[in-house]
């Protein structure tokens, strides 16, 4: 897994695909199993979140084998790879693909999204109930329609509207899978969530991995062998994600200065949030707040 591994991104499908889309910032398909796939590894640059209705599906997420059958979910965050798809020829299904702007901005305001995130990063496939799969279609068929009367002024906000009551739902059918689970987690899995739920707290005025470390009551080493295992990503790059997204939601939803955003997420001045955040999106926060 090389910085050269081409991107899936909403821009580069628009060209390709005949999905109904807003922007560069959703794109939704109504059968995925007409879908060309690449015969390469390919690095996402959105979020997917895709429902099979019939037939299966293998593909490899991280390296990491995964197999998809009926009414199961799938979730794929930005950054991972996938590779090796083998799908059966009865294959049926909805995806949706949400940049990760686009949907840091719809789960700003809803509290305790991070069970998301965390049980699609154990769990990227999961299975749904019949009536939980009829909701989700549901979901599916208002955006769809939603998102091609062209007409509608305010278009782009309901179909935000929606996903966001989507993402509940979600979120209430892993509640339920989790309780489900009579066994504990393992002890890696609960030192993940906890630095999770650690970071999500505290990442604005605190990004140094041993601070959390210490907070857990085990070493730095420790701590980042175990996130890795987890997770396929670093403390730091964990923490460093969430840095970025605040910051980006901040230059794109406040009239706050730059100065008072580096202020705020405790950078020493101006200049330390420039090379920051030019470091991991790839241009200077002005150039983002144009763009």
């Amino acid at each position: 897994m090389n910085g050269n591994i081409t991107e899936i991104s909403i821009s580069e499908m628009k060209k390709l695909y005949n999905g109904s889309y807003i922007d560069d910032d959703i794109m939704v398909f109504n059968e995925i199993g007409s879908l060309p796939l690449p015969n390469e590894p390919r690095r996402m640059k959105c979020i997917l979140l895709a429902l099979c209705r019939h037939g299966k599906v293998q593909y490899s997420v991280d390296t990491e084998e995964r197999m998809v059958a009926a009414n199961d979910v799938i979730i794929i965050s930005e950054g991972q790879v996938i590779d090796n798809y083998m799908l059966s020829n009865d294959l049926s299904g909805i995806a949706i693909l949400i940049s990760q702007n686009f949907f840091s901005e719809i789960i700003k305001d809803i509290h305790g999204i991070s069970s998301l995130f965390l049980f699609s990063r154990s769990h990227p496939v999961f299975g749904l109930r019949q009536d939980e799969v009829g909701n989700l279609m549901t979901y599916f068929d208002l955006i769809w329609n939603k998102m091609s009367d062209d007409e509608h002024h305010f278009r782009k906000d309901v179909v935000r509207s929606l996903i966001a009551t989507m993402i509940y739902d979600l979120s209430q059918v892993i509640y339920r899978i989790q309780q489900q689970k009579n066994k504990r987690s393992g002890r890696a899995e609960s030192i993940f969530t906890e630095f999770i739920k650690l970071v999500e707290q505290n990442f604005r005025h605190e990004r140094r991995v041993s601070h959390y470390a210490t907070r857990l009551c085990i070493t730095p080493k420790y701590l980042s062998e175990t996130v890795k295992q987890v997770s396929h990503r670093t403390p730091n790059e964990w923490i460093d994600n969430y840095v970025a997204l605040e910051i980006r939601v901040m230059l794109k939803n406040t009239t706050k200065s730059i100065k008072e955003i580096a202020e705020e997420m405790n950078f020493p001045n101006q200049s330390f949030l420039g090379r920051f955040f030019k470091e991991h999106v790839g241009m200077s926060p002005s150039e983002y707040r144009k763009s």
